[in-house]
């Protein structure tokens, strides 16, 4: 069977990964980049045997393409502390690992909010790049929405991660501040704005794909929510491009007011050191004039 490196990034991870290690106990080695953890998540990871390393945070593609670049093996898996592996799935996976017939897996993934898991909708049953060969493939250098760009098959597994991806609610929204900044600075970078006009007729757009096209309306209360939070990110992360455009204006408009100001100091010395020599040769005229 071909070895396989676990590669995680961590910051405050203690609780998911109680359940997410165990389920890696199979891997010949699990490598996690942690960027300043201050609960109990570097000691628990290095109880289970990980190989701990520490690095500061600048953007979730970088960091988890430098996990990969620290394995000895090949084939990597690729989880988030929050995705945990069914038994089922990782018996497909040691089975598959016996003689890999492609470049990479796309494992299915299952939402699991507030304590729900959903079986309906565009959150379940989600393919997604988690196990591939890094000869062929590794991570991008996205900041947010990071991906990995693989040349050659990808197969599809059919067992499922389940992703636990909010504790809470207080969670959820802590992670939103945090993707919605990366979200606004990365479409203001690309000259990306939204006018109120828009903002005001898309939002409710967002909600109703959240919640009748991606089908959340199956998955209970809890799929409402899900579609209520969801729209919100997309709000915040519009008035937060307008206020990165809104800052930018000032700053220009600043730096204009100071150039102009230097212009009006510059013309106005400038004229204060004409009439200084108009006044000195008129003097120097009148004395001629009286000898």
């Amino acid at each position: 069977m071909q070895r396989v490196t676990a590669v995680l990034i961590t910051l405050n991870e203690e609780l998911n990964l109680k359940r997410t290690l165990p389920q890696l106990s199979w891997c010949d080695e699990i490598i996690v980049v942690d960027s300043g953890s201050t609960d109990n998540t570097v000691q628990l990871c290095r109880n289970f045997g990980c190989k701990v390393v520490h690095r500061a945070f600048d953007g979730y593609g970088s960091q988890k393409k430098y996990a990969v670049s620290l394995s000895r093996n090949n084939w990597i898996l690729s989880l988030d502390a929050d995705e945990v592996l069914s038994d089922e799935l990782v018996d497909e996976i040691k089975n598959e690992m016996i003689a890999p017939k492609a470049a990479g897996y796309l494992l299915p993934m299952n939402l699991v909010f507030l304590g729900k898991e959903f079986t309906f909708g565009k959150e379940s049953n989600r393919f997604f790049l988690r196990l591939f060969n890094k000869q062929l493939g590794n991570f991008n250098d996205r900041k947010v929405h990071e991906g990995i760009e693989l040349i050659g098959e990808k197969i599809k597994f059919k067992n499922k991660i389940l992703h636990y991806s909010y504790q809470d609610i207080s969670q959820y929204f802590k992670k939103l501040n945090t993707y919605s900044s990366f979200g606004a600075k990365l479409a203001f970078e690309k000259g990306k704005n939204k006018s109120i006009f828009n903002i005001v007729t898309t939002i409710p757009l967002n909600f109703l794909k959240y919640y009748i096209l991606h089908g959340n309306l199956l998955n209970g209360a809890n799929g409402f929510y899900w579609s209520i939070f969801n729209t919100y990110y997309h709000l915040i992360k519009y008035l937060k491009i307008r206020e990165l455009h809104d800052q930018h204006s000032k700053l220009v408009m600043q730096s204009n007011i100071k150039n102009e100001t230097v212009i009006i100091l510059k013309e106005a010395a400038l004229q204060a050191q004409i009439y200084s020599m108009d006044y000195s040769e008129e003097t120097e005229s009148r004395k001629s004039s009286a000898v």
